[in-house]
């Protein structure tokens, strides 16, 4: 087994019901000197994995990909910093979403909900729409439709009255999660439970998740992570509820049930929907990794560069957002013509309905395709992804005196590519000029 292998934990297929138990160090790919506090917690995490009776999932033993390939791509492109920061492009498409929405909802106000049309407009207009919304609230999440963060919230709380169940709050802080602790069990929501992964590991019960997955995300946080609530919170719930009865009264309930059952077509079998799927599930089944390619490191996100971007804020650049958060969805696209060397060679998906249809029907794929870690993991060395640009045996003392420049990169990226509700420095003096 190559030395990289060892950076995975392989996960038993549920015909071998057998993994890889290696505890071997990652000297190849990660931080070659450490300590013997980091020594001892990645000898726990392995023990942790090794004693697991359901090992279905692909343990990892390093840290997710996207810090240290952000890192490499900023020293070899520094000019990636002139894509980040806010486009308003997103305020004015999340604010017509609404409109559309509420106007549908209007006409629709003397229609059955059960009738055809109410339905096929519910799911062709409305659960395209709807989707179109979550993935507004996703960008806003991350700041980047206003600079301030207040107006970012307020925009957010706005698009999500569409929904028709409030969520935007709560969204914001478990998806920042989901990028500062990418796998991570305990602490990922994103990621499926054990007990999910057991019960719903055959065709019907793909179909039932596929099916329903807003409840799976509305609900699984509750049993792994709960938030502490905040007065934004309380300014979502109130704010949606009030547009919910407002809509009641002067327009009936069959307007708000036309928006509540656009949200349900929006993350249920849509082809829009497959998204979820697609950015982080293993379709493809645990990647070998060969000796001098680390692609096996990258496969816990995949991209996909297809015509549903359009509708959906190029969300199916999802390894390019990983790494970049601060890089709004508009300029995604740019952001991969100019690191294409680091992206090109990435394995993505080709088509989104299909993602959909090989996880409900082929066996080899399922809810415990997923990558998995018990802590951050041994940290990787952004030199590992020299391999799309150069060799990098050749480049050792380079390495050493860049180690400087790569922590000041990742504490500027920390902060501005995770939305920190933070103020920088420069917010907090043009407050008090």
């Amino acid at each position: 087994m190559s030395s990289l292998t060892t950076a995975q934990k392989l996960f038993s297929h549920p015909e071998t019901r057998r993994r890889d138990t290696s505890t071997q160090s990652l000297s190849s790919i990660s931080s070659p000197n450490l300590s013997s506090e980091e020594e001892g917690d990645t000898a726990s995490e392995a023990s942790k994995i090794e004693d697991d009776p359901f090992p279905d999932f692909l343990w990892m033993t390093t840290e997710e990909p996207h810090r240290s390939r952000r890192i490499a791509i900023m020293k070899v492109h520094p000019e990636v910093r002139k894509l980040m920061g806010p486009t308003r492009l997103t305020a004015l498409i999340a604010c017509s979403v609404l409109f559309l929405q509420i106007t549908i909802a209007i006409l629709l106000r003397n229609t059955h909900p059960f009738s055809l049309p109410f339905i096929l407009t519910a799911y062709i207009i409305g659960g395209t729409a709807n989707q179109n919304t979550f993935l507004a609230i996703h960008e806003i999440t991350h700041n980047l439709a206003f600079k301030s963060i207040r107006a970012n919230k307020l925009l957010a709380i706005t698009a999500n009255l569409a929904i028709g169940v409030p969520y935007a709050m709560a969204f914001k802080g478990y998806h920042i999660e989901h990028h500062k602790f990418l796998g991570e069990d305990g602490i990922d929501t994103d990621l499926p439970s054990r007990i999910e992964a057991i019960v719903l590991n055959n065709v019907a019960g793909k179909t039932f998740f596929a099916t329903f997955q807003l409840l799976f995300y509305a609900l699984r946080p509750g049993f792994i992570r709960s938030q502490t609530p905040t007065k934004w919170h309380a300014i979502n719930l109130l704010a949606v509820l009030s547009f919910d009865a407002l809509l009641v009264h002067f327009s009936g309930w069959k307007s708000l049930i036309y928006l509540i059952m656009s949200s349900f077509f929006a993350g249920s079998l849509h082809p829009c929907a497959a998204h979820f799927i697609a950015e982080h599930y293993l379709m493809e089944g645990p990647l070998d990794v060969a000796d001098g390619d680390v692609k096996g490191l990258a496969q816990e996100t995949t991209s996909y560069y297809g015509w549903l971007n359009i509708l959906c804020y190029n969300v199916g650049y999802h390894n390019e957002h990983h790494d970049f958060p601060s890089v709004p969805w508009t300029r995604l696209p740019a952001l991969r013509s100019l690191a294409k060397e680091f992206y090109e060679p990435l394995p993505s998906h080709k088509s989104w309905p299909y993602v959909t249809w090989k996880f409900i029907t082929d066996p080899s794929v399922g809810m415990w395709s997923r990558a998995k870690r018990t802590g951050h993991g041994e940290k990787l060395e952004p030199t590992i992804w020299s391999w799309s640009t150069k060799n990098p045996s050749s480049e050792d003392d380079d390495d050493k005196e860049d180690l400087s420049e790569d922590i000041v990169i990742e504490q500027e990226l920390t902060e501005r590519g995770y939305a920190s509700d933070r103020e920088t420095e420069a917010e907090k003096k043009t407050k008090i000029n």
